[in-house]
Protein backbone atom coordinates (compact mmCIF):
# COMPACT_ATOMS: atom_id res chain seq x y z
CA UNK A 1 0.00 0.00 0.00
CA UNK A 2 1.28 3.47 -0.93
CA UNK A 3 2.48 5.38 2.14
CA UNK A 4 3.40 8.97 2.96
CA UNK A 5 7.20 9.25 3.14
CA UNK A 6 8.86 9.86 6.51
CA UNK A 7 10.15 13.42 6.87
CA UNK A 8 10.62 13.71 10.64
CA UNK A 9 10.25 17.18 12.10
CA UNK A 10 9.18 18.69 8.76
CA UNK A 11 5.94 16.73 9.10
CA UNK A 12 4.96 18.97 12.03
CA UNK A 13 4.89 22.10 9.85
CA UNK A 14 1.20 21.62 8.85
CA UNK A 15 0.26 21.56 12.54
CA UNK A 16 2.28 24.73 13.06
CA UNK A 17 0.45 26.35 10.14
CA UNK A 18 -2.84 25.61 11.87
CA UNK A 19 -1.70 26.91 15.28
CA UNK A 20 0.10 29.99 13.97
CA UNK A 21 -2.80 30.95 11.71
CA UNK A 22 -5.31 30.55 14.52
CA UNK A 23 -3.09 32.48 16.95
CA UNK A 24 -2.17 35.16 14.43
CA UNK A 25 -5.78 35.79 13.44
CA UNK A 26 -6.73 36.08 17.09
CA UNK A 27 -4.00 38.63 17.80
CA UNK A 28 -4.64 40.61 14.62
CA UNK A 29 -8.40 40.74 15.06
CA UNK A 30 -8.24 41.03 18.86
CA UNK A 31 -10.66 38.10 19.01
CA UNK A 32 -9.46 34.52 19.26
CA UNK A 33 -12.85 33.25 18.10
CA UNK A 34 -13.17 35.45 15.02
CA UNK A 35 -11.55 32.90 12.70
CA UNK A 36 -13.48 29.59 12.85
CA UNK A 37 -11.10 26.87 13.97
CA UNK A 38 -12.18 24.41 11.22
CA UNK A 39 -11.06 26.97 8.61
CA UNK A 40 -7.66 27.24 10.30
CA UNK A 41 -7.24 23.47 10.39
CA UNK A 42 -8.22 23.22 6.70
CA UNK A 43 -5.29 25.54 5.97
CA UNK A 44 -3.08 23.12 7.88
CA UNK A 45 -4.46 20.22 5.84
CA UNK A 46 -3.73 22.07 2.60
CA UNK A 47 -0.18 22.68 3.85
CA UNK A 48 0.12 18.94 4.59
CA UNK A 49 -0.88 18.03 1.05
CA UNK A 50 1.71 20.47 -0.31
CA UNK A 51 4.63 19.80 2.08
CA UNK A 52 4.41 16.10 2.94
CA UNK A 53 6.16 13.74 0.55
CA UNK A 54 4.27 10.96 -1.16
CA UNK A 55 1.53 10.42 -3.69
CA UNK A 56 -1.77 12.30 -3.56
CA UNK A 57 -3.57 8.98 -3.13
CA UNK A 58 -1.47 8.13 -0.08
CA UNK A 59 -2.21 11.51 1.49
CA UNK A 60 -5.94 11.22 0.78
CA UNK A 61 -6.04 7.69 2.21
CA UNK A 62 -4.25 8.85 5.38
CA UNK A 63 -6.54 11.85 5.75
CA UNK A 64 -9.73 9.80 5.31
CA UNK A 65 -8.42 7.14 7.70
CA UNK A 66 -7.83 9.79 10.37
CA UNK A 67 -11.22 11.44 9.85
CA UNK A 68 -12.99 8.09 10.04
CA UNK A 69 -11.12 6.76 13.08
CA UNK A 70 -13.59 5.08 15.44
CA UNK A 71 -12.58 7.25 18.38
CA UNK A 72 -12.98 10.42 16.31
CA UNK A 73 -16.44 9.38 15.09
CA UNK A 74 -17.46 8.36 18.61
CA UNK A 75 -16.32 11.75 19.90
CA UNK A 76 -18.30 13.55 17.20
CA UNK A 77 -21.53 11.66 17.87
CA UNK A 78 -21.23 12.36 21.60
CA UNK A 79 -20.78 16.05 20.77
CA UNK A 80 -24.06 16.03 18.84
CA UNK A 81 -26.00 14.32 21.62
CA UNK A 82 -24.49 16.59 24.29
CA UNK A 83 -25.46 19.64 22.24
CA UNK A 84 -29.02 18.37 21.84
CA UNK A 85 -29.38 17.73 25.57
CA UNK A 86 -28.07 21.18 26.47
CA UNK A 87 -30.34 22.90 23.94
CA UNK A 88 -33.53 21.08 24.99
CA UNK A 89 -32.82 21.47 28.71
CA UNK A 90 -32.23 25.20 28.30
CA UNK A 91 -35.40 25.54 26.19
CA UNK A 92 -37.58 24.09 28.97
CA UNK A 93 -36.08 26.54 31.49
CA UNK A 94 -33.58 24.26 33.19
CA UNK A 95 -30.91 26.96 33.45
CA UNK A 96 -33.34 29.54 34.85
CA UNK A 97 -34.68 27.02 37.37
CA UNK A 98 -31.14 26.25 38.56
CA UNK A 99 -30.29 29.94 38.96
CA UNK A 100 -33.52 30.61 40.87
CA UNK A 101 -32.80 27.66 43.15
CA UNK A 102 -29.43 29.13 44.06
CA UNK A 103 -30.71 32.66 44.60
CA UNK A 104 -33.43 31.40 46.93
CA UNK A 105 -31.08 29.71 49.36
CA UNK A 106 -27.90 31.86 49.27
CA UNK A 107 -27.40 34.03 52.38
CA UNK A 108 -26.19 37.52 51.46
CA UNK A 109 -22.86 37.30 53.30
CA UNK A 110 -22.06 34.07 51.48
CA UNK A 111 -22.88 35.26 47.98
CA UNK A 112 -19.42 34.39 46.63
CA UNK A 113 -19.67 30.88 48.07
CA UNK A 114 -23.15 30.51 46.60
CA UNK A 115 -21.96 31.73 43.21
CA UNK A 116 -19.15 29.15 43.23
CA UNK A 117 -21.55 26.31 44.09
CA UNK A 118 -24.19 27.46 41.63
CA UNK A 119 -21.66 27.86 38.79
CA UNK A 120 -20.18 24.45 39.63
CA UNK A 121 -23.52 22.71 39.37
CA UNK A 122 -24.66 24.62 36.29
CA UNK A 123 -21.45 24.03 34.33
CA UNK A 124 -21.38 20.36 35.37
CA UNK A 125 -24.99 19.93 34.29
CA UNK A 126 -24.67 21.79 31.01
CA UNK A 127 -21.08 20.85 30.17
CA UNK A 128 -19.93 24.39 29.41
CA UNK A 129 -18.04 26.97 31.43
CA UNK A 130 -18.89 29.70 28.93
CA UNK A 131 -22.59 28.84 29.20
CA UNK A 132 -22.48 29.07 32.99
CA UNK A 133 -20.68 32.42 32.86
CA UNK A 134 -23.12 33.79 30.28
CA UNK A 135 -26.09 32.68 32.40
CA UNK A 136 -24.76 33.86 35.75
CA UNK A 137 -22.45 36.77 34.84
CA UNK A 138 -25.08 39.55 34.69
CA UNK A 139 -26.75 38.23 37.84
CA UNK A 140 -23.45 38.10 39.74
CA UNK A 141 -22.57 41.67 38.76
CA UNK A 142 -26.03 42.91 39.75
CA UNK A 143 -26.02 41.09 43.10
CA UNK A 144 -22.54 42.43 43.94
CA UNK A 145 -23.69 45.98 43.27
CA UNK A 146 -26.92 45.59 45.26
CA UNK A 147 -25.35 43.84 48.25
CA UNK A 148 -22.05 45.72 48.34
CA UNK A 149 -20.08 42.47 48.03
CA UNK A 150 -16.59 42.76 46.47
CA UNK A 151 -17.07 42.18 42.74
CA UNK A 152 -13.56 40.74 42.04
CA UNK A 153 -14.12 37.99 44.64
CA UNK A 154 -17.55 37.25 43.18
CA UNK A 155 -16.10 37.01 39.68
CA UNK A 156 -13.25 34.82 40.89
CA UNK A 157 -15.82 32.48 42.44
CA UNK A 158 -17.83 32.45 39.21
CA UNK A 159 -14.75 31.66 37.14
CA UNK A 160 -13.66 28.88 39.50
CA UNK A 161 -17.08 27.24 39.66
CA UNK A 162 -17.51 27.42 35.89
CA UNK A 163 -14.14 25.77 35.26
CA UNK A 164 -14.77 23.14 37.96
CA UNK A 165 -17.91 21.93 36.22
CA UNK A 166 -16.47 22.14 32.73
CA UNK A 167 -13.53 20.00 33.82
CA UNK A 168 -15.69 17.29 35.43
CA UNK A 169 -18.89 17.27 33.38
CA UNK A 170 -19.71 14.13 31.42
CA UNK A 171 -21.11 16.19 28.54
CA UNK A 172 -18.30 18.75 28.41
CA UNK A 173 -16.47 18.78 25.07
CA UNK A 174 -13.16 18.75 26.96
CA UNK A 175 -14.11 15.57 28.85
CA UNK A 176 -15.32 13.94 25.66
CA UNK A 177 -12.11 14.87 23.84
CA UNK A 178 -9.85 13.79 26.73
CA UNK A 179 -11.49 10.39 27.22
CA UNK A 180 -11.79 9.58 23.53
CA UNK A 181 -8.21 10.55 22.65
CA UNK A 182 -6.95 8.42 25.55
CA UNK A 183 -9.46 5.62 24.95
CA UNK A 184 -10.86 5.40 28.48
CA UNK A 185 -14.29 5.43 30.12
CA UNK A 186 -15.79 8.72 31.24
CA UNK A 187 -16.84 7.41 34.64
CA UNK A 188 -13.30 6.20 35.39
CA UNK A 189 -11.78 9.52 34.31
CA UNK A 190 -14.40 11.31 36.42
CA UNK A 191 -13.38 9.41 39.55
CA UNK A 192 -9.69 10.15 39.07
CA UNK A 193 -10.45 13.75 38.16
CA UNK A 194 -12.63 14.12 41.26
CA UNK A 195 -9.79 12.88 43.48
CA UNK A 196 -7.81 15.90 42.29
CA UNK A 197 -10.48 18.55 41.72
CA UNK A 198 -12.57 17.59 44.78
CA UNK A 199 -10.00 18.66 47.41
CA UNK A 200 -9.31 21.86 45.45
CA UNK A 201 -13.04 22.64 45.46
CA UNK A 202 -13.38 21.91 49.19
CA UNK A 203 -10.50 24.20 50.09
CA UNK A 204 -11.97 26.88 47.82
CA UNK A 205 -15.30 26.53 49.61
CA UNK A 206 -13.48 26.97 52.92
CA UNK A 207 -11.75 30.13 51.68
CA UNK A 208 -15.01 31.58 50.36
CA UNK A 209 -16.75 30.70 53.63
CA UNK A 210 -14.05 32.52 55.57
CA UNK A 211 -14.23 35.49 53.17
CA UNK A 212 -17.99 35.59 53.74
CA UNK A 213 -17.50 35.79 57.50
CA UNK A 214 -15.24 38.81 56.99
CA UNK A 215 -17.64 40.57 54.62
CA UNK A 216 -20.32 42.95 55.82
CA UNK A 217 -22.97 43.26 53.11
CA UNK A 218 -24.59 46.60 52.53
CA UNK A 219 -27.92 44.89 51.97
CA UNK A 220 -29.23 41.98 54.00
CA UNK A 221 -32.00 40.84 51.67
CA UNK A 222 -31.56 39.50 48.14
CA UNK A 223 -33.98 40.35 45.34
CA UNK A 224 -36.90 37.92 45.39
CA UNK A 225 -36.17 35.01 43.08
CA UNK A 226 -38.77 33.60 40.76
CA UNK A 227 -40.69 30.46 41.64
CA UNK A 228 -38.54 27.35 41.42
CA UNK A 229 -39.64 24.47 39.18
CA UNK A 230 -37.68 21.49 40.49
CA UNK A 231 -38.97 19.28 37.68
CA UNK A 232 -36.96 21.30 35.15
CA UNK A 233 -33.75 20.54 37.05
CA UNK A 234 -34.54 16.80 37.11
CA UNK A 235 -33.05 15.99 33.65
CA UNK A 236 -29.69 17.41 34.75
CA UNK A 237 -29.73 15.29 37.89
CA UNK A 238 -30.77 12.22 35.88
CA UNK A 239 -27.82 12.60 33.49
CA UNK A 240 -25.36 13.16 36.35
CA UNK A 241 -26.65 10.13 38.27
CA UNK A 242 -26.66 7.76 35.29
CA UNK A 243 -23.21 8.90 34.16
CA UNK A 244 -21.67 8.45 37.61
CA UNK A 245 -23.38 5.07 37.90
CA UNK A 246 -21.53 3.98 34.77
CA UNK A 247 -24.28 3.75 32.16
CA UNK A 248 -23.06 4.03 28.56
CA UNK A 249 -22.71 7.69 27.63
CA UNK A 250 -24.86 7.32 24.50
CA UNK A 251 -27.69 5.86 26.57
CA UNK A 252 -27.27 8.55 29.22
CA UNK A 253 -27.52 11.41 26.75
CA UNK A 254 -30.45 9.95 24.81
CA UNK A 255 -32.36 9.41 28.07
CA UNK A 256 -31.47 12.95 29.13
CA UNK A 257 -32.79 14.39 25.87
CA UNK A 258 -36.01 12.39 26.16
CA UNK A 259 -36.46 13.34 29.84
CA UNK A 260 -36.05 17.04 29.02
CA UNK A 261 -38.49 16.65 26.15
CA UNK A 262 -41.10 14.96 28.33
CA UNK A 263 -40.78 17.65 31.01
CA UNK A 264 -41.04 20.39 28.39
CA UNK A 265 -44.04 18.90 26.62
CA UNK A 266 -45.85 18.11 29.89
CA UNK A 267 -45.21 21.65 31.16
CA UNK A 268 -46.28 23.33 27.93
CA UNK A 269 -42.83 24.75 27.14
CA UNK A 270 -42.46 22.49 24.10
CA UNK A 271 -44.53 20.57 21.64
CA UNK A 272 -43.28 17.60 19.62
CA UNK A 273 -42.29 19.76 16.62
CA UNK A 274 -40.49 22.37 18.75
CA UNK A 275 -38.76 19.57 20.65
CA UNK A 276 -37.40 18.16 17.39
CA UNK A 277 -36.25 21.63 16.33
CA UNK A 278 -34.41 22.15 19.61
CA UNK A 279 -32.69 18.78 19.21
CA UNK A 280 -31.53 19.86 15.76
CA UNK A 281 -30.43 23.25 17.08
CA UNK A 282 -28.33 21.36 19.61
CA UNK A 283 -26.78 19.34 16.81
CA UNK A 284 -25.91 22.45 14.79
CA UNK A 285 -24.48 24.21 17.85
CA UNK A 286 -21.77 21.55 17.81
CA UNK A 287 -20.91 21.96 14.13
CA UNK A 288 -17.63 23.78 14.75
CA UNK A 289 -16.22 21.33 17.29
CA UNK A 290 -17.58 18.39 15.25
CA UNK A 291 -15.76 19.53 12.11
CA UNK A 292 -12.66 20.51 14.05
CA UNK A 293 -12.34 17.08 15.68
CA UNK A 294 -12.89 15.21 12.43
CA UNK A 295 -10.53 17.37 10.37
CA UNK A 296 -7.87 17.41 13.09
CA UNK A 297 -8.07 13.62 13.21
CA UNK A 298 -7.34 13.51 9.48
CA UNK A 299 -4.46 15.96 9.78
CA UNK A 300 -3.01 14.08 12.76
CA UNK A 301 -2.99 10.79 10.82
CA UNK A 302 -1.16 12.42 7.90
CA UNK A 303 1.41 13.91 10.28
CA UNK A 304 1.75 10.57 12.11
CA UNK A 305 2.40 8.60 8.94
CA UNK A 306 5.00 11.19 7.91
CA UNK A 307 6.85 10.66 11.20
CA UNK A 308 5.93 13.95 12.86
CA UNK A 309 4.46 12.41 16.01
CA UNK A 310 7.46 10.12 16.42
CA UNK A 311 9.82 13.08 15.98
CA UNK A 312 7.97 14.99 18.69
CA UNK A 313 8.06 11.97 21.01
CA UNK A 314 11.79 11.44 20.48
CA UNK A 315 12.51 15.05 21.42
CA UNK A 316 10.09 14.97 24.35
CA UNK A 317 11.88 11.90 25.69
CA UNK A 318 15.11 13.89 25.89
CA UNK A 319 13.44 16.18 28.45
CA UNK A 320 11.50 13.43 30.24
CA UNK A 321 13.46 11.30 32.67
CA UNK A 322 10.79 9.12 34.18
CA UNK A 323 7.20 8.34 35.09
CA UNK A 324 6.44 11.57 36.97
CA UNK A 325 8.24 13.96 34.65
CA UNK A 326 6.31 12.35 31.77
CA UNK A 327 3.04 13.36 33.42
CA UNK A 328 4.27 16.91 33.94
CA UNK A 329 5.50 16.96 30.35
CA UNK A 330 2.05 15.99 29.10
CA UNK A 331 0.52 18.78 31.19
CA UNK A 332 3.01 21.36 29.91
CA UNK A 333 2.43 20.21 26.33
CA UNK A 334 -1.32 20.79 26.44
CA UNK A 335 -0.78 24.03 28.40
CA UNK A 336 1.54 25.40 25.74
CA UNK A 337 -0.88 24.62 22.92
CA UNK A 338 -3.79 26.04 24.90
CA UNK A 339 -1.86 29.24 25.56
CA UNK A 340 -1.27 29.59 21.84
CA UNK A 341 -4.81 28.99 20.59
CA UNK A 342 -6.93 29.92 23.65
CA UNK A 343 -9.23 26.95 23.24
CA UNK A 344 -9.06 24.09 25.74
CA UNK A 345 -10.98 21.60 23.61
CA UNK A 346 -8.84 22.22 20.53
CA UNK A 347 -5.66 21.90 22.60
CA UNK A 348 -6.79 18.50 23.91
CA UNK A 349 -7.73 17.26 20.44
CA UNK A 350 -4.39 18.41 19.01
CA UNK A 351 -2.15 17.05 21.78
CA UNK A 352 -4.20 13.95 22.63
CA UNK A 353 -2.39 11.53 20.31
CA UNK A 354 1.04 12.64 21.54
CA UNK A 355 -0.07 12.43 25.16
CA UNK A 356 -1.33 8.89 24.53
CA UNK A 357 2.01 7.82 23.07
CA UNK A 358 3.93 9.30 26.00
CA UNK A 359 1.63 7.68 28.56
CA UNK A 360 2.02 4.28 26.88
CA UNK A 361 5.79 4.60 26.81
CA UNK A 362 5.99 5.46 30.52
CA UNK A 363 3.14 3.18 31.70
CA UNK A 364 0.85 6.01 32.81
CA UNK A 365 -2.75 4.91 33.23
CA UNK A 366 -4.95 6.19 30.42
CA UNK A 367 -7.59 7.62 32.75
CA UNK A 368 -4.91 9.53 34.68
CA UNK A 369 -3.55 10.96 31.42
CA UNK A 370 -7.08 11.97 30.41
CA UNK A 371 -7.55 13.75 33.74
CA UNK A 372 -4.17 15.51 33.49
CA UNK A 373 -4.68 16.91 29.98
CA UNK A 374 -8.21 18.04 30.82
CA UNK A 375 -7.10 19.70 34.07
CA UNK A 376 -4.08 21.53 32.63
CA UNK A 377 -6.17 22.77 29.70
CA UNK A 378 -8.84 23.92 32.17
CA UNK A 379 -6.36 25.81 34.36
CA UNK A 380 -4.67 27.61 31.47
CA UNK A 381 -7.96 28.43 29.73
CA UNK A 382 -9.38 29.92 32.92
CA UNK A 383 -6.35 32.16 33.47
CA UNK A 384 -5.85 33.40 29.90
CA UNK A 385 -6.63 37.13 29.64
CA UNK A 386 -7.67 36.53 26.04
CA UNK A 387 -9.72 33.38 26.77
CA UNK A 388 -13.46 33.40 26.14
CA UNK A 389 -14.32 32.87 29.81
CA UNK A 390 -12.41 35.92 31.07
CA UNK A 391 -13.40 38.16 28.15
CA UNK A 392 -17.12 37.42 28.49
CA UNK A 393 -17.09 37.74 32.26
CA UNK A 394 -15.26 41.10 32.28
CA UNK A 395 -17.55 42.41 29.55
CA UNK A 396 -20.50 42.16 31.96
CA UNK A 397 -18.78 44.57 34.36
CA UNK A 398 -18.76 47.42 31.83
CA UNK A 399 -15.07 48.09 32.42
CA UNK A 400 -15.40 48.42 36.21
CA UNK A 401 -13.18 45.39 36.79
CA UNK A 402 -10.02 44.41 34.88
CA UNK A 403 -8.28 41.07 34.44
CA UNK A 404 -5.62 41.85 37.06
CA UNK A 405 -8.38 42.64 39.58
CA UNK A 406 -9.86 39.14 39.25
CA UNK A 407 -6.57 37.23 38.95
CA UNK A 408 -5.76 37.18 42.72
CA UNK A 409 -9.19 35.65 43.46
CA UNK A 410 -9.08 32.74 41.00
CA UNK A 411 -8.45 30.57 44.06
CA UNK A 412 -9.90 27.36 42.69
CA UNK A 413 -7.62 27.31 39.64
CA UNK A 414 -4.47 27.82 41.74
CA UNK A 415 -5.56 25.11 44.16
CA UNK A 416 -6.39 22.80 41.25
CA UNK A 417 -2.83 23.23 39.95
CA UNK A 418 -1.44 22.52 43.43
CA UNK A 419 -3.46 19.31 43.88
CA UNK A 420 -2.65 18.19 40.33
CA UNK A 421 1.08 18.50 41.05
CA UNK A 422 0.52 16.54 44.26
CA UNK A 423 -1.28 13.86 42.24
CA UNK A 424 1.71 13.68 39.89
CA UNK A 425 4.48 13.69 42.51
CA UNK A 426 2.82 11.71 45.32
CA UNK A 427 1.49 8.14 45.19
CA UNK A 428 -2.07 8.87 46.37
CA UNK A 429 -3.83 8.71 42.98
CA UNK A 430 -1.62 5.86 41.78
CA UNK A 431 -2.56 3.81 44.84
CA UNK A 432 -6.22 4.44 44.06
CA UNK A 433 -5.70 3.22 40.49
CA UNK A 434 -3.80 0.15 41.69
CA UNK A 435 -6.56 -0.67 44.18
CA UNK A 436 -9.12 -0.26 41.42
CA UNK A 437 -7.24 -2.73 39.21
CA UNK A 438 -6.96 -5.24 42.05
CA UNK A 439 -10.70 -4.99 42.70
CA UNK A 440 -11.42 -5.60 39.01
CA UNK A 441 -9.19 -8.67 38.96
CA UNK A 442 -10.83 -10.04 42.10
CA UNK A 443 -14.26 -9.44 40.58
CA UNK A 444 -13.26 -11.33 37.43
CA UNK A 445 -11.88 -14.24 39.46
CA UNK A 446 -15.11 -14.41 41.47
CA UNK A 447 -17.16 -14.55 38.26
CA UNK A 448 -14.85 -17.18 36.77
CA UNK A 449 -15.12 -19.36 39.87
Amino acid sequence: MDQIKKTGGTALVPFLVFVVLFLGAGLALDDFYALPSPVAVVCGIIAAFILLKGSINAKVDAFIKGCGDSQIITMCVIYLLAGAFAAVSEAIGGVDATVNLGLTYIPVQYLALGVFLLASFLSTATGTSVGAIVALGPIVVGLAEQSGSPLPIMLGALLGGAMFGDNLSFISDTTIAATQTQDCDMKDKFRVNLLIAGPAAFVTIGLLLFAGLQTTAAQEVLPVAKEIDFLKIAPYLLVLFLAVYGINVFVVLVLGILASGVVGIAGGDLDVLLFSKKVYEGFTSMTEIFLLSMLTGGLAEMVRQAGGIQFLLNNANKMINGYRSAQLGIGLLVSGVNSAIANNTVSIVVTGPVAKEISQRYAIKRLKTAAIIDIFACIVQGLLPYGAQILIMLNFTGGKVQFLDVLPYAWYLYLLLLFTLLAIYTPFVDRFLLKKEVNKLQARETVAN
